[in-house]
C-alpha cells in the first residue's frame, strides 16, 4: 500500500525542520545502523488516526534570490510540491506576514494542490491569536496556528491534512500488476532502459503520466504478462550543483518505491557505487520492496577476469545493509543483458510474496538451534519455542522466545540466514519480530 505524501515548505526560517523533527519524532533520531544510510533525512514516515503519511522536508522558498544555492533550494521545492498530495505552508507568526509569503503562496496556487496553511511559532494560543488571523491576507485558505517546539496545535494540522487525503489514497490498489520502480542518481540511464525494454518488447500499451507524481508509468506486456514500470527520471537541468541533485532524486525516490512492488536500482557503472545509491536502496529496504541493483553502462568498463569480481565486492560492502539484492550487470545503450531483466524481475516477485508453513518453518528453527546454541547472559540462555509467518510482500515472521532481551542482533541475523540459504528469498527483504512468552504457555 503505498502513502500519501505531505510535502512542508515555505521561506527560509519560519520553522519548517523543526515541525518536521516533531512529526518525525523518534524515527528522524534514531535511523537503523546500517552502513551507508545517512541520518540527514528529508523524508519521513508518521501515523495519524491509523494512517500512514510520508513526509518531505525542503529547504527554504526565496522567489526573488540570485543566491546560487538559495535558488537551487527553491527548485528542489518545486520537484516536492510536484511530487505531493498535500502541501503544508508554514509561516511564521513572530516575523508576520512578509511579502515573502505571498509569493509562495502565488507559487502554491498555481500548483492547484490542496494547501494546509500552517502558522508556526505560536506557543501562547490567547496571546498570538489576533496575530494569526492576519494570515488570512494570503487567501489560501484557514491559517492553523501551531508550536513545533511546544507541539501545540498539531493534532488540529493534521487533521486538516487528512481531510484533503481521498480515503481511496489510504487503500490498497486494485491493480494487481506488479509496479517497477526504476531509481538512482540521475543520468545513471533510467529512461535508457526503460526505451531498451519498449524497444525489445514492441508491445507497449500506453504512456500515461503518474497521477500526482511527476513520473512516467509504462506498460509493458512480456510473455503475457503487463508489468508498470516508474520512471523517476525528470531532472534534466544544467549547471546544477551536486548534492541539489541528489536531494531530487531522494524526493523522487521516496514517491515511486511508495508505488512500487520491486525497486531497480541503476548504478552508473563508469561513476561506481556512491553514498547516495546506498540512500536510495535504504529507502526502498525500510518499506519492504524487492529490490535489484542494476550496474549500467557496463559496455563502457575496460574489463579483465576480476571486474566483475572487484564491482561486486564494493556494491556488497556499500550496500551491506541489503545482502539479499541482487546484482546484474547490463548496458541500457547496447541492451547488454537487459532482455534478463523480467526474470530476475519474476524471481523477486515469487519471493516477495512467498508464504511457509508454520510446521516447516519450525523444522529449521529447530535445525538451527541444534547446530548453533542460542547466547546466553547471567546464567539465562535464550530459548525459542517456535516462528510463526505473519504476512508477505515482505515476508515478515513473528518469532516467540523467553526472554527477548537475550535476543542478541547476531543470532537474529542468524537465524534469518538460514531461513534465507533453505527458501533463498532472493532480492526480498525479511522482517523478523521477536515477542516473549511463558514457558507453560
Amino acid at each position: 500500500m503505498s502513502r500519501p505524501i505531505v510535502a512542508i515548505v515555505g521561506r527560509p526560517n519560519v520553522g519548517k525542520s523543526t515541525l518536521f523533527n516533531t512529526l518525525a519524532g523518534e524515527r528522524i533520531s534514531i535511523v537503523k545502523d546500517y552502513p551507508g544510510v545517512t541520518r540527514d533525512r528529508i523524508y519521513a514516515d508518521i501515523t495519524w488516526l491509523n494512517h500512514s503519511m510520508s513526509l518531505i522536508d525542503t529547504g527554504g522558498i526565496d522567489m526573488d534570490a540570485k543566491d546560487v544555492m538559495l535558488s537551487h533550494m527553491r527548485e528542489q521545492a518545486n520537484i516536492a510540491i510536484e511530487t505531493a498530495d498535500v502541501i503544508m505552508f508554514i509561516t511564521d507568526v513572530r516575523q508576520g506576514l512578509v511579502d515573502a509569503d505571498f509569493k509562495v503562496a502565488d507559487m502554491l496556487r498555481k500548483s492547484a494542490k490542496p494547501v494546509v496553511l500552517v502558522v508556526n511559532k505560536v506557543d501562547n494560543f490567547e496571546k498570538f491569536m489576533p496575530d494569526v488571523y492576519e494570515f488570512y491576507n494570503l487567501g489560501i485558505g484557514d491559517p492553523h496556528p501551531v508550536s513545533a517546539t511546544s507541539k501545540l496545535g498539531i493534532g488540529d494540522m493534521l487533521d486538516a491534512v487528512l481531510e484533503h487525503i481521498a480515503p481511496e489514497k489510504f487503500e490498497d490498489e486494485e491493480d494487481e500488476r506488479p509496479k517497477i520502480a526504476i531509481v538512482g542518481k540521475p543520468n545513471a540511464g533510467k529512461s535508457s532502459l526503460i526505451n531498451k525494454l519498449v524497444g525489445e518488447n514492441r508491445v507497449i500499451v500506453s504512456d500515461i503520466a503518474g497521477t500526482t507524481r511527476d513520473a512516467i508509468d509504462t506498460e509493458i506486456v512480456r510473455d503475457g504478462k503487463e508489468y508498470v514500470f516508474i520512471d523517476t527520471a525528470g531532472i534534466r537541468r544544467k549547471n546544477k550543483i551536486k548534492e541539489d541533485l541528489e536531494r531530487y532524486s531522494i524526493i523522487r525516490a521516496v514517491a515511486a518505491i511508495e508505488r512500487s512492488d520491486v525497486v531497480i536500482l541503476m548504478i552508473d557503472a563508469v561513476e561506481g557505487v556512491s553514498e547516495q545509491d546506498a540512500k536510495i536502496a535504504g529507502i526502498a529496504h525500510e518499506r519492504g520492496r524487492g529490490l535489484i541493483v542494476a550496474v549500467n553502462k557496463w559496455d563502457a568498463i575496460e574489463k579483465d577476469n576480476n571486474t566483475v569480481k572487484k564491482y561486486t565486492s564494493r556494491i556488497r560492502e556499500i550496500l551491506s545493509f541489503v545482502p539479499y539484492a541482487e546484482i546484474m550487470f547490463i548496458s541500457a545503450l547496447t541492451g547488454q543483458r537487459t532482455h534478463r531483466l523480467f526474470d530476475q524481475i519474476e524471481t523477486v516477485i515469487q519471493f516477495h510474496a512467498m508464504r511457509i508453513q508454520t510446521g516447516v518453518l519450525n523444522e529449521i528453527l529447530m535445525e538451527a538451534v541444534a547446530m548453533q546454541q542460542p547466547p546466553s547472559d547471567k546464567g539465562k540462555r535464550l530459548k525459542l519455542f517456535y516462528m510463526t509467518q505473519v504476512s508477505t510482500k515482505p515476508p515478515t515472521f513473528v518469532l516467540f522466545v523467553n526472554d527477548k532481551e537475550l535476543m542478541h542482533f547476531s543470532y537474529q541475523r542468524y537465524i534469518e540466514n538460514r531461513i534465507r540459504e533453505t527458501f533463498g528469498f532472493m532480492g526480498t527483504p525479511i522482517r523478523i519480530f521477536i515477542r516473549e512468552r511463558k514457558e507453560k504457555e
